[in-house]
């Protein structure tokens, strides 16, 4: 028979597929012998179970949840039910991987109104016990009832109104009660039913609705989020309950054991006296910092420094705790691996490898490559003029401006539209997190620095600012006040969620700067790596920064972006309109020094480091004006006079339009067959790079560059133009006397090209698979058109396992990679490969490029960090990789 139910001392820290982070990290700790509240994991495989047979518990498990909960009576000497020494449980999810508030949580189950009487007269606190009934009424009817807690809060608050109080410890046990009678009648208006007082039917109502909670749809949108499976499943814990609301000698907190927006080595958290956990998270009253727990209760403090350092030391690696303190003795609820901002991810991992807890390797396996975009944007420019409006909680950091939005599909439908916005809250909950992802930033009036907002922000790496409780909320009137200041939807305010200070309007923003920490990191993250990593560059500004970022080179200089220029554009024009070679010519002559300066500036940057440049490659069609904006300047112009020059001119450059237009401008006339039909242009660009060659050979500037053709299709192609590039820079060799050392290659992207790579190699002295063409050709999808219309839903219902131009589609655009590899280096066994599409700077894509051995990748300069971490990372696996494998025995 299968085992589907686990109590906390069967299990260990191993078996967290089966039983959950959650469960997995309470059965180590139970192990190690810290003081956990007993209990026990309903598996995994039961949620497989309850979703396979219909969403139902199966009588095989029912026995073992029984079972289990006679075992955790015998050890706690109390009965789910029994009026005089009553068992109350919580129960939680414990997904696989945290998921935190994603999913579903009861607390205070066993509750009923003989239980509350006799937890009254044993504890001798008849508020406590009225207190945590209300409480378990109020979720129970939440989470499994699914009546909206909007109708009990509104309860409470009319209560605390009528009574003038101000908060809810001020609530006497009477007054709870009275809350209780309403309560009920909320459920029994609402769910048709009355409050089911069986603790037995209240608990597996409870483990079925935590097991329904898998797929609610903030589970969902986290799970896209951060590319967590959908099959994993949820566990569910069933623990005892501690109390940390029985008196001013009982509390609850949540720590971590290092800063987790900084990653300071220092005892970080929050609590709350006289509260359940629930207080400290859900932003409801603003806890305290957990440094005061050591003037308050030094004893419960220093047992629970020591706890920390112990869990930090067993699991090596920072500790998220959630903690409840009952009549002074300490329990532990939970401890996982804390989430943290990527400065923080960063320090900790270097910190702890300088402490001689873990390994360099196991450093640059802990810190996700997509967290260091957070390290890589702008902050705010202290030097700015700013008027600070109001100050809260510096949740999460970095900065960001936007429009005020107060509800989170608003912000979700604005963020669609292209709109920058920063969502405003009292506080957030789960049901916000489309929003949350939506915006730059997420300020809220209530909650600390462990709430629900500041979690989920620094999980996203977005700016968050919490605790704002001089910000006025009307969600009603859709503003918010500061004193006599009114913000109200669609007005501009910037955040700094490093401060925690908000600002009215838009402020100047400064680029960032790499810490220590970060910079030792990525120095060991070039010691393992064994792929290059270069940087799409078209000017001198792009290349120093990818240069500043480590970059080894340019895998990519579009020629055609020099062309965008304001200034240039006329004269491009001109070489367009010609209709003559010599016409062309002419224009070609004033575009060629523009682009010899252009490479000047590149080479000086790069000092020597390789310098891919690629010719011209789009249609010509996109250098002119819109058909539709010229018909109209037309049409204007004929109205007002018939017979202008400027009508002239615009008439001619209509027809060119009309010429030069393509039903399918990606498959169209660019690339190299531009070149072949138009070869003065390349011989301009050829003669433009080896005249800049020979002048900054002239200042002693070494020089490495590398001439890409693209969109070859035929060996011929490449063939053809190799000849004219090598005409072309012998004919500047004879002008300047300068000797140079160079290589020609071509673009792969098109699928006949990885699949006649053999022969093209003949021709080719380096392989660069353009992903974002090739993508589109394999797939036959127009990028701007499938993300805008078909791609989204594709992914949503799981056609598409990811986007296939952020993430490499290994399977098909992936296996043609992988064939032109083989078949180029069966005819050139040293010929040299990279990437140069957006997959460049994608972690998994990366770790494709490692595992088909190509010796580059090129990405955008600010993904130069994140590719030299991926790539490290993909060396480590494959070492583990290979170390997995069987010996083979002789």
């Amino acid at each position: 028979m299968t085992k589907f139910v686990y109590m906390f001392n069967e299990g260990n820290g191993k078996k967290k597929e089966l039983l959950g982070g959650k469960g997995a990290n309470l059965a180590e700790m139970t192990k190690i012998g810290l003081p956990v509240p007993y209990g026990f994991t309903v598996t995994t495989e039961a949620c497989h179970d309850y979703y396979k047979i219909g969403k139902a518990i199966s009588v095989d498990i029912e026995f073992q949840i029984l079972e289990a909960l006679s075992s955790l009576e015998e050890a706690t000497d109390k009965t789910l039910g029994d009026p005089l020494n009553p068992l109350l449980v919580s129960v939680r999810s414990g997904a696989v991987h945290s998921m935190p508030g994603m999913m579903d949580t009861v607390l205070n189950l066993g509750m009923n109104d003989e239980t509350v009487e006799g937890l009254a007269e044993l504890t001798l606190n008849p508020r406590f016990a009225y207190d945590s009934y209300r409480r378990f009424i109020q979720m129970f009817s939440d989470v499994v009832l699914k009546i909206d807690s909007f109708y009990f809060e509104q309860c409470v608050e009319e209560m605390r109104a009528a009574k003038g109080y101000q908060s809810d410890p001020e609530m006497t046990a009477a007054d709870w009660q009275e809350i209780i009678i309403r309560y009920k009648e909320i459920v029994k208006k609402h769910a048709k039913r009355l409050f089911p007082q069986d603790p037995k039917e209240q608990l597996f109502l409870a483990i079925s609705a935590v097991f329904d909670s898998w797929h609610n749809q903030r589970a969902i949108v986290y799970r896209r989020l951060n590319q967590i499976p959908e099959n994993l499943g949820t566990a569910v814990t069933i623990q005892s309950m501690v109390f940390g609301n029985m008196g001013p000698d009982s509390g609850t907190g949540v720590a971590f054991t290092r800063n987790p927006a900084t990653g300071e080595a220092k005892l970080y958290g929050e609590y709350l006296i006289n509260a359940q956990g629930e207080d400290v998270v859900a932003g409801i009253r603003t806890p305290q910092p957990i440094a005061t727990l050591q003037k308050e209760m030094p004893d419960v403090y220093e047992q629970f420094a020591h706890t920390c350092e112990l869990l930090e030391k067993h699991y090596r690696d920072m500790q998220d705790i959630e903690f409840t303190v009952e009549r002074g003795s300490l329990y532990i609820l939970q401890t996982r691996t804390g989430k943290r901002t990527a400065e923080a991810a960063i320090r900790i991992a270097v910190e702890l490898v300088e402490e001689g807890m873990i390994t360099k390797e196991e450093a640059l396996l802990r810190v996700d490559p997509d967290q260091l975009n957070q390290l890589l944007h702008r902050r705010i420019d202290d030097t700015s003029d700013k008027q600070q409006l109001a100050k809260g909680l510096p949740a999460s950091p970095g900065a960001a401006t936007g429009l005020v939005v107060f509800d989170a599909d608003v912000a979700e439908r604005l963020a669609n539209d292209h709109q920058s916005v920063i969502l405003v809250r009292p506080e957030t909950t789960p049901d916000d997190i489309h929003g949350m992802i939506a915006s730059q930033a997420t300020v809220t009036s209530r909650g600390g620095m462990t709430s629900h907002a500041a979690v989920v922000a620094r999980g996203m790496g977005k700016a968050c600012i919490c605790g704002c409780d001089s910000l006025t909320i009307d969600l009603i009137q859709k503003q918010f006040k500061v004193g006599e200041t009114v913000v109200r939807e669609g007005d501009i305010i910037t955040v700094d969620g490093s401060t925690g200070e908000i600002f009215l309007g838009e402020i100047a923003m400064i680029e960032p700067k790499l810490s220590e920490e970060f910079r030792q990191l990525l120095l060991w993250a070039d010691e393992k790596r064994t792929l290059g990593v270069r940087a799409n560059a078209d000017n001198p500004t792009d290349a120093k920064k990818a240069m500043e970022f480590g970059a080894e080179g340019i895998g990519l200089c579009r020629t055609e972006h020099m062309f965008m220029d304001a200034t240039r554009i006329p004269i491009v024009q001109e070489m367009i309109m010609a209709e003559t070679f010599d016409e062309r010519s002419i224009a070609l002559s004033k575009l060629l020094p523009m682009q010899q300066e252009d490479f000047e500036g590149i080479f000086e940057v790069m000092n020597g480091n390789p310098v891919t440049i690629r010719l011209l490659d789009p249609p010509l069609h996109e250098f002119l004006p819109d058909k539709e904006e010229l018909l109209i300047d037309i049409t204007k112009l004929r109205m007002k006079d018939g017979d202008s020059e400027e009508l002239k001119e615009k008439e001619q450059l209509l027809r060119k339009v009309r010429q030069l237009h393509e039903f399918n401008p990606m498959l169209g006339h660019r690339g190299c067959r531009l070149g072949m039909i138009f070869p003065e242009i390349y011989v301009m660009q050829v003669k433009a790079i080896f005249h800049a060659i020979a002048r900054s050979m002239e200042k002693d500037i070494p020089v490495k560059p590398e001439i890409m053709i693209p969109l070859v299709g035929h060996v011929n192609e490449l063939k053809h133009m190799r000849q004219l590039v090598v005409d072309a820079e012998l004919e500047v060799m004879e002008e300047t006397g300068q000797v140079v050392d160079y290589v020609i290659g071509t673009m792969v992207e098109v699928p006949r090209a990885a699949l006649t790579a053999d022969e093209i190699a003949e021709e080719a002295d380096f392989f660069s698979f353009g992903t974002n063409d090739l993508t589109q050709t394999t797939f036959g999808y127009s990028r701007d058109d499938a993300e805008g219309k078909f791609l989204q839903a594709y992914i949503e219902t799981k056609v598409l396992p990811n986007n296939p131009f952020a993430t490499l589609d290994v399977d098909g655009v992936g296996k043609l990679i992988e064939t032109g590899v083989k078949l180029g280096r069966n005819t050139k066994p040293n010929l040299k490969t990279g990437i140069c599409g957006e997959h460049g700077g994608e972690k998994k894509s990366i770790q494709f490029c490692h595992e088909v051995g190509l010796d580059y990748v090129s990405c955008s300069p600010y993904r130069v960090p994140l590719a030299r971490l991926a790539a490290a990372q993909a060396t480590i696996r494959a070492g583990q990789k290979e170390t997995k494998q069987p010996q083979t025995q002789c």
